[in-house]
């Protein structure tokens, strides 16, 4: 199960949900990329660049990083099923809660995979005893911000992973698909630290940040190249499309679009979790577009669903149960809404 099924929930009920379960930017697609896919109708009936020429220098200036060493996919999620069929690894490391896509890709090539737990006590915050986990192992994935608690790591202990790591022959991914959303996102990310590691490979994704969910478009980092070339031919060719390339194009150049998400996520954000504590819920901080929460009621998803409101039950992530939700962070009208819908639940009891 994932965030975002409104076609289901449109198939029942005839209408289209308020969607609170799939974290995508409040902002929605930016004016520009609107304007550029429109301008580039004509090019759409010709196949699409299979290296993606210029969306790689425009994704290489962005991120200040050399673009031989930059791949694309259908998604993040298409990246991270790439490296798996790769790579193979008999044996892997994922914290615990994180996003499922990474055991499901792990399974699908039979790896062995093995936990570290993360405490609700301390706020879901990934320590150093990851550290002693890593031995044996041929392959981590941890995800910086984290899915579904939003936390940060410390990225001093990103880069000791890193090093543990390469000390153990091992691969190490991080997926950075909402660092984005993040002002001080300099301060976390990895990525400068990249050329200097030839075992980690970072996974972003423009389907959160810039609202391209329907379009498909992510892409990993790495500076080892041949480990870019094995990840590249574990997928086809085309897997990125012309409107897919001419909308990451467009959005990446867009710098005052990153700089009104960050702001507006920040403010919602706290409006959220303030409002949210409000009702007795025990709510996780977060450093990104969603917040996660723990409530008594183990029905709060199927009562607000009715009133047409569509959260992320979080049952089915591996380390917690039905009493943990996810909620995205939307603009103040919407989160008013939700708000209103979630103290009528309360008041009916």
């Amino acid at each position: 199960m994932h965030g975002g099924d409104i076609y289901s929930y449109m198939e029942m009920n005839g209408a289209k949900p308020l969607d609170y379960s799939a974290n995508i930017n409040p902002l929605g697609l930016p004016d520009n990329v609107k304007k550029a896919l429109a301008q580039n109708i004509e090019s759409y009936s010709a196949y699409p660049d299979t290296n993606c020429r210029k969306l790689k220098e425009a994704v290489s200036a962005y991120e200040k990083f050399e673009a031989d060493c930059i791949l694309f996919g259908n998604g993040a999620a298409d990246i991270i099923y790439r490296i798996c069929y790769a790579l193979r690894p008999k044996t892997a490391l994922l914290t615990a809660p994180t996003f499922s896509e990474y055991g499901q890709a792990l399974e699908n090539t039979g790896c062995k995979i093995e936990y570290f737990g993360l405490s609700p006590e301390y706020g879901f915050t990934v320590g150093t005893g990851i550290l002693e986990q890593v031995s044996g192992k041929d392959i981590v994935f941890i995800c910086n911000p984290n899915n579904p608690t939003g936390n940060l790591a410390d990225r001093s202990l990103i880069y000791k992973l890193a090093e543990k790591c390469r000390k153990e022959n091992c691969i190490l991914v991080i997926d950075e698909c909402f660092m984005d959303f993040i002002a001080e996102k300099k301060s976390y990310s990895f990525i400068e630290y990249l050329e200097d590691f030839d075992n980690v490979i970072i996974v972003k994704a423009f389907t959160k940040i810039f609202a391209m969910a329907g379009l498909r478009l992510g892409y990993c980092l790495c500076s080892n190249k041949e480990i870019l070339l094995k990840i590249e031919k574990a997928g086809q060719p085309w897997s990125v499309s012309t409107p897919a390339q001419v909308a990451g194009i467009a959005a990446i150049g867009d710098k005052d679009y990153l700089i009104r998400t960050a702001r507006i996520i920040d403010e919602e954000r706290g409006y959220l979790s303030k409002n949210l504590s409000s009702f007795g819920f025990t709510v996780f901080e977060s450093h990104t577009n969603f917040i996660l929460f723990k409530a008594e009621q183990t029905d709060l998803y199927d009562r607000l669903y009715k009133k047409g409101v569509l959260i992320r039950k979080c049952a089915n992530f591996k380390g917690l149960d039905d009493t943990y939700y996810r909620i995205a962070v939307r603009c103040r009208e919407d989160n008013e809404k939700l708000i209103n819908a979630i103290s009528e639940v309360i008041k009916n009891g």
